[in-house]
């Protein structure tokens, strides 16, 4: 069977194989949503696919709401073309469940697919027409980091800006000129603070505009006040890989015939299904000015800033970003190429368990929406472990200096500020230690690897660059040099009384073939 004949019936035998249908009539959703548009999301990517469709889809099963979401594409237009056209904006959401099992959902609530850009018209004119109806009330972003760039000759390029912000900066002009509507721009982008980023960047396009006289002052002062248009903080959290060979497999031995990768010319890998893990977390910050979608019947959560920010702390500082980092050091200095593989390493899970319960636990901030202790074993039991997740620590290692000092560093200063005992860090310091014989590029082997990229990393390597995987004595003086950098750290390691220990265990894992194994098993089993 095909994707695009499930819209509206499915026998019972596809049932029995997990196959679930949209519980709402698809077509007066649409029909509503076309009249009335309520929500826009900028990028057509898979988080998108998997998450705030499916909290959408949730809703409108409910019987509660009755209205669907438009996607927009404004970087990659041939995942319109060849991921929602051909399907009629219909998914599969595959949700990867951690016992091996699967589950499949046909995904509906999407109800109209456009591409962002002045050269598509008809799209480029629908979204204009959207933008300056009244029942718009909320806008939203996957678009990652990046996509809120602001490059200075984008804003040379006036009211026909390349860039995605400056597009949706023209977009809220359009609607500013309708009558001014309010609407909330939200961004559901992995990133700290994320609302204040979109903010930045339409503040960035309105003002040069207003300088060089194209739009009036009123136009800056709208996208500025938080009665007409507001921007919440989230904190998102939900893995969603490549389309997976062993999804498309289960797929195709079903009979469920939609089952290939489509790879775009500018690398995006997509499918007519999305694979993602079962976790997932989605805390809004609760501002909104014109409404919004009830997406807490899907799971959303709404609260203060106050507690976005604290439960993004609890995840990036404890409960998942630095175990994530310790086993993208470790499992490419031993080897692995899989997280859940290193997942059944005694020592690796042994290393990020008392560093997420024993070690940064104590200073975590519990936000009262989520609980520290229920995240961190959903991490440990559910999500790491997961065979379909394939991730590898590779990746997770890109920019690692980038991620040390909110990831360890603010741990740091926590004990500090607490008057702690440092001497209570063993495994924090030994992920740092780690991450000095992880700069020189050979493995517990004695293998050369490629580190992953990373701004400061021939800067970083070249300090480490005379130390010598060997037995024996050597001159280890040069850490000073690395442990004392707190733009790495987010402190002077020697100034929080870990350097000294730090460079005992970096010489330990230096001491030859198979040090690395030996310092990990020795620290992990101590006590």
């Amino acid at each position: 069977m095909k994707l695009i004949d499930m819209k509206e019936h499915i026998s019972p035998q596809w049932a029995e194989k997990g196959y679930q249908l949209p519980k709402f009539d698809v077509e007066e959703v649409r029909k509503k949503t076309y009249a009335e548009p309520a929500w826009v999301h900028f990028g057509a990517g898979n988080l998108f696919r998997a998450f705030p469709t499916a909290v959408l889809q949730q809703a409108l099963d409910s019987g509660k709401y009755d209205r669907g979401v438009i996607v927009a594409e404004g970087f990659d237009f041939e995942i319109i073309d060849k991921a929602y056209a051909p399907y009629d904006n219909l998914s599969l959401l595959v949700c990867l469940q951690s016992d091996g099992n699967i589950q499949k959902k046909v995904i509906a609530s999407v109800t109209e697919s456009l591409k962002a850009d002045a050269r598509f018209e008809e799209d480029w004119k629908r979204l204009g027409e959207i933008f300056a109806n009244p029942s718009l009330q909320m806008i939203s972003f996957t678009i990652t980091e990046k996509g809120y760039a602001v490059a200075p000759a984008d804003l040379e390029r006036g009211l026909e800006p390349a860039l995605i912000m400056g597009k949706v900066t023209l977009l809220l002009y359009e609607r500013f000129l309708a009558g001014k509507f309010p609407l909330t721009v939200q961004s559901m982008d992995n990133c700290s603070h994320n609302g204040d980023k979109v903010k930045a960047a339409v503040v960035a396009y309105a003002s040069k505009w207003m300088e060089e006289g194209l739009v009036p002052e009123e136009f800056l002062e709208y996208v500025q006040d938080p009665a007409k248009v507001s921007y919440p903080w989230s904190m998102i959290d939900k893995i969603t890989p490549r389309p997976d060979e062993k999804v498309q497999r289960m797929l195709a031995e079903d009979g469920f015939e939609d089952n290939y990768t489509i790879i775009t010319d500018k690398r995006t890998y997509t499918a007519p299904f999305v694979n993602a893990e079962e976790t997932e977390y989605l805390v809004i910050e609760d501002s909104y000015t014109n409404g919004r979608p009830p997406l807490e019947l899907g799971g959303v959560m709404y609260v203060d800033r106050e507690t976005v920010d604290k439960v993004e702390r609890m995840k990036v500082c404890t409960c998942l970003n630095p175990l994530h980092t310790a086993m993208s050091i470790y499992g490419c200095l031993l080897g692995y190429n899989l997280i859940s593989a290193e997942m059944e390493d005694e020592d690796i899970r042994g290393l990020i368990t008392k560093l997420g319960y024993a070690e940064a636990m104590p200073v975590v901030v519990d936000p009262g929406v989520l609980k520290p202790a229920g995240f961190i074993d959903a991490v440990l039991n559910k999500r790491l472990p997961n065979p379909f997740m394939p991730d590898a620590p590779q990746r997770i290692a890109t920019d690692t200096s980038q991620k040390l000092p909110i990831r360890f560093g603010e741990t740091i200063k926590a004990y500090q500020a607490r008057g702690m005992n440092m001497d209570d860090l063993v495994m924090l310091p030994l992920v740092l230690a780690g991450y000095a014989r992880y700069l020189r590029g050979i493995d517990d082997e004695g293998k050369a690897f490629e580190p992953s990229p990373d701004p400061l990393l021939e800067e970083l390597r070249a300090i480490v660059a005379d130390l010598e995987v060997k037995e024996g004595e050597q001159d280890f003086s040069c850490l000073k040099k690395l442990f004392g950098r707190r733009d790495v750290f987010g402190v002077d390691l020697y100034a929080a009384g870990l350097g000294e220990r730090m460079e005992k265990m970096a010489e330990e894992l230096y001491a030859g073939p198979g040090a690395v194994r030996r310092t990990l098993h020795k620290y992990v089993t101590a006590g």
